[in-house]
Formats: C-alpha cells, sequence, structure tokens
C-alpha cells in the first residue's frame, strides 16, 4: 500500500512540475526563448503544447528566418492532434507562401494525407474523400518524381474505391426503389454507367454493369407497347456487353436467365 502511494506521489510531482514549467514558459517574453520551447514540445510530442505558443510566434515570426519552420511546425501540431481542418488551413497558408519552401512538399503531402485520414464512412457525405483526392492529385502535379509518389497512388486509389462503393451503394438504391415514385431504373443506369468511367478499375466493376442490365431488364417488363421490342434488344445488347467484360463472371447465369427470357419475347412478339 505504501509502495502505491508513492507512486502516485512521484507522478503528481512529475505532473505538477510539468505544468509548472509550462506556465512559465507562456510567461516568457523572449519569442526566440519561447520558440526553442515550442520546439521542445513538438519533439516530445506534446504537440496541445506546441500549438499554443507557435499560434502566438507565427505572425510575430513573419519575415523573418524563423517564418517557414514556425509555420510548417504549427500546421504539424494540429495534423499531430488530429485536428486535420486546421492543419489543412495552415499547411495550405504555407506552401501558398512559400511554394518552393523547404517544407512545401512535406506540406502538401500531409494536406492531402489529412484529408484522406478524415474520410468518414462510406454511408455518409463524401465531401473530405473529394477534398482528399484534389490536393493528392495536386501533390503529383507539383511533384511527379518525389519518392511519396507509390504511396499517394495507393492512397488515391483506395479514395476512388471508397467513392465506387458509394456510387454502388446509390445505383443499388435506384434500383431497389424501382418505379417507386417514378422510373429509378433509369437513375441506376446513369449512376453506373458513369462510376464505370470514372473508376474503371474498380472491383465493383462487375456489380455495376449487372445492375445496368437488371435495370434494363426491368425497364423493358415495364415498357408502354411501342417501345417493348426496342427496350429488349438493349437488354440483349446489354447481356453481350456483360459476357464481353465478365465471361466468366459471377452473375453469369443469372445474366443468361434474362437473356433467356428476353429472347423468348422477341420470338413471340417479333
Amino acid at each position: 500500500m505504501k509502495i502505491k502511494n508513492l507512486v502516485y506521489f512521484f507522478i503528481f510531482v512529475l505532473l505538477t512540475a510539468s505544468c509548472g514549467e509550462y506556465n512559465k514558459v507562456l510567461k516568457i517574453t523572449d519569442p526566440e526563448l519561447k520558440y526553442s520551447y515550442a520546439k521542445k514540445y513538438f519533439s516530445e510530442k506534446k504537440y496541445d503544447k506546441s500549438a499554443y505558443i507557435l499560434t502566438e510566434l507565427v505572425p510575430y515570426f513573419k519575415g523573418t528566418d524563423k517564418a517557414e519552420e514556425s509555420l510548417y511546425l504549427l500546421a504539424r501540431s494540429y495534423y499531430e492532434q488530429k485536428d486535420y481542418i486546421t492543419a489543412s488551413q495552415y499547411f495550405s497558408t504555407y506552401f501558398t507562401t512559400y511554394p518552393r519552401g523547404e517544407y512545401a512538399e512535406l506540406a502538401r503531402f500531409y494536406n492531402g494525407y489529412g484529408y484522406y485520414l478524415d474520410s468518414p464512412q462510406t454511408e455518409l457525405d463524401q465531401s473530405t474523400t473529394y477534398r482528399a483526392l484534389s490536393e493528392l492529385q495536386t501533390f503529383l502535379e507539383y511533384y511527379p518524381n518525389s519518392e511519396r509518389q507509390q504511396e499517394v497512388l495507393d492512397i488515391i486509389f483506395d479514395l476512388q474505391e471508397k467513392l465506387a462503393k458509394k456510387a454502388l451503394m446509390n445505383s443499388q438504391l435506384y434500383y431497389n426503389l424501382g418505379n417507386y415514385g417514378g422510373n429509378n431504373y433509369i437513375s441506376c443506369i446513369i449512376v453506373s454507367q458513369n462510376a464505370l468511367k470514372d473508376y474503371p478499375y474498380s472491383k465493383y466493376k462487375e456489380d455495376f454493369f449487372i445492375l445496368i442490365l437488371r435495370s434494363k431488364y426491368q425497364q423493358a417488363l415495364h415498357s408502354v407497347k411501342e417501345k417493348e421490342q426496342s427496350r429488349y434488344r438493349e437488354v440483349v445488347d446489354e447481356y453481350y456487353v456483360y459476357i464481353g467484360e465478365f465471361p466468366d463472371g459471377k452473375y453469369r447465369k443469372e445474366a443468361e436467365q434474362i437473356l433467356s427470357k428476353i429472347t423468348s419475347k422477341l420470338e413471340i412478339e417479333s
């Protein structure tokens, strides 16, 4: 019991000493000395403390030899706290002010990577995902030979897969709605076709193709008499598009069943 109390005492002393130092640092009027403490806290991963001090010092150092470094460290301090929105503001300020600066490449990378880390679940709004893509693609434009190139390309593909999955969810939703409130099969087809153009290498590619085939089949079944035959033929065409892309696809059996049903209708009504 005494040992446990002794441990608690030492922890209390350390915390008190640490807080005491930081409170004294905040009162320092010498910006150079204060900056040395900000860098010390950054190196010790005490990012909340370094950010607080640097927020005060960055305006003071503007136009000096410490302007670049202090601004970059401020951005990184917020980034390491996972406050990616605030970090982005400072990263953007950095590479806008110092486009050829010492930390310009890192600032652009962490700016995009922060948005990537902040990208929400697929079910939610993907504005941040689009922003991450934009920033990382801009990074590659500025630094096509960067040693981080492959890492950035992998991240971009991962983000695109998330957007492809989001499009697939939307497409499936339209298909499930069917004719409720209007012809949602058209929307399903449009969303799927756009996704195939935007994400041609997605692992969801086959799913988009089968949704298009299913939707065209349903459209044909619910067509007015004058449009039936042309829509039946569209289904047949779409079947061959699917089979051409996926001759051994996981939906081949379903596609062949659709073709069989449509072919019989063409034979009867032709």
